[in-house]
């Protein structure tokens, strides 16, 4: 996909960059009588882990859900270069438990976008979904309701529903919010791994700790970019003591 989106809503050509898997130029977005992002410009690096950084407020799932194409941009530029939509990753808290859904129900879901809902699923998508659970090793929980699971469980299924759509590019709101130490470093792991198979990672996290293992951050102090580059060169104790303010 390579399409820019202007203030005007209608797509343009823009040039190949493929250093970059995203790039956005005084982008504002946000809701009906709410602004939340105000002139962001930046870029995401392909077959990396990025991670957008701040407080609760500061406008991370916003600019998520642009990326992800489900809010649209109120003014300037996203450009986006690959061969397929992003697969969105929301907030558990986002995914109803009362949805009478398994875990195989749950992450074939993420074969929709090729088949449609109402499609019986062909054997490369069954044999995909089946490749997803293994990998995050969910399998053997293939019967059980989404709402029973534990938070670890529960956020590995919903990453198989994002991997089963085949994207090169994987957004995750708050991947790790609320999980056990072991659960949040199987998540670490699973992301340095798949930027190591091809796939460029974007998560929103208030967890300093996660976006210091990430390859480039992207810094949000009330819908504006505090900083952008390397955690080690944007998280800086200064950078943070006058940006930061955990919730």
């Amino acid at each position: 996909m390579k399409i820019m989106f202007k203030e005007s809503g209608l797509p343009s050509a823009a040039p190949e960059d493929t250093t970059f898997r995203i790039r956005f130029t005084e982008l504002s977005a946000g809701y009906t009588g709410h602004p939340v992002l105000h002139q962001l410009s930046a870029a995401i690096p392909a077959l990396a882990t990025t991670a957008l950084v701040g407080p609760n407020g500061s406008g991370k799932s916003t600019l998520l859900g642009v990326l992800a194409g489900v809010i649209r941009p109120t003014a300037g530029e996203l450009h986006h270069t690959g061969s397929r939509p992003p697969a969105f990753v929301p907030q558990r808290g986002a995914v109803g438990d009362a949805l009478p859904l398994t875990v195989r129900q749950t992450v074939e879901m993420g074969r929709w976008g090729e088949r449609g809902p109402w499609r019986r699923l062909t054997r490369r998508d069954r044999a995909t979904v089946d490749a997803v659970m293994d990998r995050m090793g969910i399998a053997d929980l293939a019967a059980r309701q989404l709402g029973d699971l534990s938070g670890g469980q529960r956020q590995r299924a919903l990453i198989a529903q994002g991997l089963a759509q085949e994207s090169d590019l994987l957004l995750l709101d708050e991947p790790t919010t609320g999980l056990d130490p072991e659960a949040r470093e199987r998540i670490a792991t699973l992301l340095t791994e798949l930027v190591a198979d091809g796939v460029t990672v974007v998560h929103a996290t208030h967890d300093l700790d996660a976006a210091r293992a990430a390859d480039a951050c992207l810094l949000l102090r009330e819908g504006r970019l505090a900083g952008q580059g390397r955690p080690g060169q944007v998280l800086t104790p200064s950078t943070l003591t006058r940006f930061w303010q955990p919730a």
